[in-house]
C-alpha cells in the first residue's frame, strides 16, 4: 500500500486554502505520498469554498478531497462563529473515524495534520495510533500566545476582562489584556476552555508546522523552541517552519494595490492585517 497523509482543516476558506497549499508543498517534495484533505460541511454552505475545491481538484489531481456529512448544530452555536468552529469538528469525530478507516484500507496513513480548531480529532487519531501534527497558518508570534494560554490561566485567577494589565507572552511584545481576542478574556466562556485544551494538546503532539521562517520571526521561534511558551517549560514537540506558503493567482496582471504600493516612497507605508474577522470598533 502507498503512504498517505491526511489533512484536516477547520471549516471556512481561510482555513482550507492554507491547508491545501501545505498539501501541494508535501506533494511537491514527496510525490509518492498520497494527499487527502477531509472537508467539513458547514450548516450553511458557501459557494466560494465549493468552487475553490473544484478548481483545486481540476488543477492538482494528486490531491484528493473527502467531504464529511453535515451535522446538526444548536441554533445558538450557529451564531457563534468561533464556538461552532470547535463544535463542528467535535460532532464529526465519528464521521472522521470512518473516513480514516476507509482510507486505511487502501493506504498506509502516516500522519494526520490538523489546525487548532480541529483539536477534537486527536481523540480519533490516538484511537487509531496515527501521529498527529498541528498546522499553524498564522504567525509564530500567534503560536507563542496560544501555547502560553495555559500559563496565563494558571497564574492569573481572574478573567482578563476584569483586569487592565500587560500580557507578556515569551517571544512577543507586551500586549494590553484588553487587546487580546475577546474569547480569551472571559474564563467562563466555553471557547476559552477550548483554547486552553488545544494549547495543552499541541504540546503533546508529534509536531507543529508553522507557516513562517526563522529569519522573519527569530525571537518568537527561539522562545517556542526553548519551551518558554509552554507550562513549566514542559516538553514541546518538533517545530517545522515551512513558510511562507501562500495561494498565488495564475494571472500575470499586476493588482492595482501593488501598482499603488510600488509608487510610494520607500518605508512610507505601514501594513495592517486584521484577518477575515477583524474590524475597527465604532468608538
Amino acid at each position: 500500500m502507498s503512504d498517505a497523509v491526511i489533512l484536516y482543516p477547520s471549516s471556512g476558506r481561510g482555513h482550507v486554502v492554507p491547508m491545501v497549499e501545505l498539501g501541494k508543498l508535501i506533494s511537491k517534495h514527496h510525490p509518492s505520498i498520497s494527499i487527502t484533505i477531509i472537508i467539513l460541511t458547514l450548516p450553511s454552505e458557501t459557494t466560494s469554498t465549493n468552487s475553490y475545491i473544484a478548481t483545486v481538484s481540476a488543477a492538482a489531481p494528486s490531491i484528493n478531497f473527502i467531504r464529511l456529512p453535515k451535522v446538526s448544530l444548536h441554533p445558538l452555536l450557529v451564531r457563534d462563529i468561533v464556538a461552532s468552529s470547535f463544535e463542528i469538528p467535535q460532532l464529526n469525530n465519528r464521521n472522521l473515524h470512518q473516513a480514516i478507516l476507509t482510507l486505511s484500507s487502501s493506504s498506509n496513513v502516516k500522519a494526520l495534520v490538523i489546525d487548532y480548531f480541529c483539536n477534537s480529532a486527536v481523540q480519533v487519531s490516538s484511537c487509531l495510533n496515527i501521529p498527529t501534527y498541528y498546522f499553524c497558518a498564522a504567525s509564530a508570534s500567534a503560536l507563542c500566545h496560544l501555547l502560553y494560554c495555559p500559563t496565563i490561566h494558571k497564574n492569573i485567577a481572574e478573567s482578563l476582562k476584569d483586569l487592565d494589565i500587560l500580557v507578556d507572552a515569551p517571544g512577543t511584545p507586551s500586549i494590553p489584556s484588553k487587546d487580546l481576542p475577546l474569547v480569551m478574556l472571559d474564563r467562563s466562556h466555553r471557547v476559552y476552555q477550548y483554547f486552553i485544551n488545544t494549547a495543552n494538546q499541541m504540546a503533546k503532539s508529534s509536531g507543529i508546522i508553522v507557516n513562517t521562517f526563522e529569519s522573519l520571526e527569530p525571537r518568537a521561534i527561539k522562545a517556542i523552541l526553548e519551551g518558554k511558551c509552554t507550562p513549566d517549560e514542559s516538553f514541546l514537540p518538533p517545530i517545522y517552519c515551512i513558510g511562507p506558503i501562500v495561494s498565488t493567482s495564475e494571472s500575470k496582471e499586476e493588482h492595482e494595490c501593488l501598482i499603488w504600493l510600488d509608487s510610494q516612497p520607500s518605508r512610507s507605508v505601514v501594513f495592517l492585517c486584521f484577518g477575515r474577522m477583524g474590524f475597527f470598533s465604532s468608538t
